[in-house]
């Protein structure tokens, strides 16, 4: 005999619908302070001085909170790739890309860009003041 799957909202009259338990203990350990549901945006200008230029981002790129050290994740890069793919930049001139990162805590008010690669030329972005939008404007130089 082959069993028939309903949905709850196809239930027949007098079936209740079951709720799924909350656990109190654990939404009383998460702190709400440190809970950020929005996104930070990073636009980058690059000059490019050169004619063959190729650049990259790493995946170990973050915003890092000057207070408590929290490691913030890019999320989404725009107009650039994703080591080890390289994006060619254009002849002279100033190249734009977007990363996105996942939000701040909301004590943050200062922080460091930070690409953390095991290979020279990782950029650093110091003391960031934090602002009401979390959209910066950096340039990578």
């Amino acid at each position: 005999m082959m069993k028939q799957l309903i949905s709850m909202a196809e239930a027949p009259p007098g079936v209740k619908k079951a709720k799924p338990e909350t656990d109190v203990d654990t939404l009383t350990s998460i702190d709400p302070s440190t809970l950020e549901d929005s996104h930070v945006y990073v636009h980058c200008y690059f000059n490019n001085s050169s004619e063959d230029m190729l650049i990259r981002i790493w995946q170990t790129t973050f915003l890092i909170d000057k207070a408590s050290g929290t490691k913030t994740q890019l999320v989404h890069a725009e107009n650039i790739s994703i080591a080890p793919v390289w994006t060619q930049v254009p002849v002279r001139g100033t190249y734009s890309f977007l990363l996105i990162f996942g939000g701040l805590p909301k004590s943050c008010k200062s922080f460091d860009l930070v690409e953390e690669i095991s290979q020279p030329g990782g950029f650093f972005i110091g003391n960031i003041q934090r602002n009401q939008t979390d959209v910066y404007h950096v340039n990578i130089n």
